[in-house]
């Protein structure tokens, strides 16, 4: 059997990481809208994904304006494909 990964049990960390599976990056602002969550909760989240480095974050200026980048790593896209695996695995005799 194939194990959860505990990193991204959280629904928020897997909704987190699914967005970013269809983009190359995505604003800090607009996955706080789009998850609707507080800028803290979002930070927590990014950053314990980040120190399983599955996804990473780079600071640009954009429109004048100081803003935070976000995207999913390989080695995260590849956790996040297991972990959905062991998903389905799970659920697979259910009716």
């Amino acid at each position: 059997m194939v194990e959860l990964n505990p990193a991204l049990q959280s629904p928020i960390r897997l909704k987190l990481t699914t967005m970013l599976t269809g983009v190359s990056e995505i604003e800090f602002v607009t996955l706080r809208d789009h998850l609707d969550v507080s800028d803290s909760v979002l930070s927590k989240h990014i950053s314990a994904l980040a120190a399983e480095r599955y996804v990473k974050s780079r600071k640009a200026v954009l429109d004048s304006r100081r803003t935070t980048w976000i995207s999913l790593t390989t080695e995260g896209r590849k956790a996040l494909s297991a972990h959905v695996a062991a998903l389905r695995e799970l659920i697979a005799g259910v009716e």
